[in-house]
């Protein structure tokens, strides 16, 4: 089983941040785009990385979901 990354969170921010992921996922970025914030906290827990075509999730960012 893996960890929750989203443990130190306060329950609606980690619900927002795992929706976050299942926006990026799905690519759901131009009705859903992803704040700068929640980028970053995600690209900090390496569940998400940046390439050239936008946000993607890790194999971690991926184990979560």
């Amino acid at each position: 089983m893996v960890d929750n990354p989203f443990a130190e969170y306060e329950l609606e921010r980690a619900i927002a941040l795992r929706w976050t992921l299942r926006d990026i996922q799905a690519r759901r970025l131009k009705m859903s785009p992803v704040s700068d914030e929640d980028l970053f906290v995600l690209t900090e827990l390496g569940l998400v990385e940046v390439r050239d075509e936008g946000p993607v999730l890790t194999q971690a960012g991926s184990a979560v979901l």
